[in-house]
């Protein structure tokens, strides 16, 4: 792997059938002409390799053959696990996630792990055959984020499936060495794909503070809820409060470790009673919220509930413009956070899940293979929500 090496480029010859799933009328998916044991037999070829991949194609899904650069300082992995990520979804809808637009053909997927083929001539911290977690975000690490430890604002961030970026739902992936991180025995490889979303709410659990005295408000109880829940209960918060529209939901927080929860309508714009019984189903101030959905009624909502002096830490994505009571919080001093994906995090993540004081295995509801009609049935799943809170591949 000392030379560089591009894998072959191109695209697959596909058709086209129809996506099942009713609120994707525009959404089509394309298949592959040649079989998946073809597919196998061109991986290698002289000095070249090619790779199956899942590509977004103007709100089509299909299969491509990806190319990528190799180097000295980077790694080669099979990609043995591939979780789905509601960004996923929302560019196989709409062809967007809030500002980032999907102009041409790109893979999905970035919450991933596998195994270690090749290494590069200059790398010593891995080998063929580790067992790694893969952090999928490349930082310039020369700008003044980058040098000041911040490297997750990075402007010229080369992100896996952020647009135009390819993905890692593909059955190999080169990445660099150093945000490959070596799987502990006990962890198993879907579950190091799930230190990506685990580490969101490990971030946001470092930006405010989290700790012994730190009462914690989730709105929302999505994935990304109830990893900030599990992440809050490993800083040793003493009392969790997470809130949704979903039953279901709710009672999967309780058995992750939520100590209260309070089922609120989506279609109730006046928040005050919600507030007033979130507060109470917390019977203490609140110290902390974290808005987990990104609405602008659970931004409303955690400003008025949380303390004053207090934070809200915004980490759910919406709408780039919304109307929240911004002058009454000001009035109070409650801190605005913003939490923009993670930095440093994987380390802790794996110690978390070695030690078992996070245990991510009950958020993993479905599992597909890489086929073409487990890709179809695994986004028709995951975009349906309903009990699925985790759909992870396994490649």
């Amino acid at each position: 792997m000392g030379e560089k090496r591009t894998w072959q480029h191109g695209l697959l010859a596909l058709t086209l059938s129809r996506f099942s799933l009713s609120s994707y009328h525009h959404l089509v998916v394309l298949r592959p002409l040649l079989s998946c044991s073809l597919l196998d037999s061109l991986e290698e070829s002289g000095s070249s390799l090619t790779c199956r991949s899942i590509a977004l194609y103007w709100f089509r899904l299909g299969f491509s053959i990806l190319s990528v650069e190799s180097g000295s300082v980077t790694v080669r992995v099979r990609m043995k696990a591939v979780g789905i990520c509601g960004s996923d979804v929302h560019y196989l809808k709409t062809m967007r996630c809030a500002h980032f637009v999907v102009k041409e053909p790109m893979v999905i997927g970035h919450e991933c792990a596998g195994v270690i083929e090749e290494v590069g001539d200059e790398v010593s911290s891995l080998a063929v055959g580790d067992r790694v977690a893969l952090e999928p975000g490349i930082s310039c690490r020369h700008c003044k984020h980058c040098k000041g430890g911040r490297y997750n604002l990075c402007v010229d961030m080369k992100f896996f499936a952020t647009p135009p970026v390819h993905g890692s739902l593909a059955n190999q992936v080169v990445h660099p060495a150093d945000l490959c991180f070596k799987l502990p025995e006990n962890v198993s490889l879907e579950e190091g794909a799930m230190c990506e979303p685990l580490s969101v709410g490990v971030h946001a659990c470092r930006r405010a503070n989290i700790g012994p005295e730190t009462n914690v408000l989730i709105m929302g109880a999505g994935p990304i809820g109830l990893v900030t829940l599990l992440a809050a209960r490993a800083f040793s918060s003493p009392k969790i409060v997470i809130v949704d529209v979903d039953e279901h939901r709710l009672s999967v927080a309780k058995t992750l470790g939520a100590d209260e929860f309070v089922k609120v309508s989506a279609s109730i714009q006046d928040v005050d009673d919600e507030v007033d019984k979130i507060q109470k189903a917390m019977g203490t101030e609140i110290d902390v919220t974290f808005d987990c959905a990104g609405l602008g009624k659970t931004m409303t909502t955690a400003l008025n509930a949380t303390r004053t002096g207090g934070k809200v830490c915004l980490v759910g994505m919406g709408h780039n413009e919304m109307t929240v009571p911004l002058t009454p919080a000001a009035a109070r001093e409650v801190d605005v956070i913003g939490i923009f994906r993670y930095k440093d995090t994987w380390p802790l993540c794996l110690e978390f899940l070695r030690s078992g004081k996070i245990d991510v295995k009950p958020l993993i509801t479905h599992r597909f293979r890489f086929s073409q009609r487990e890709v179809e049935e695994a986004f028709e799943v995951s975009a349906r929500g309903g009990n699925a809170i985790k759909v992870m591949f396994n490649l």
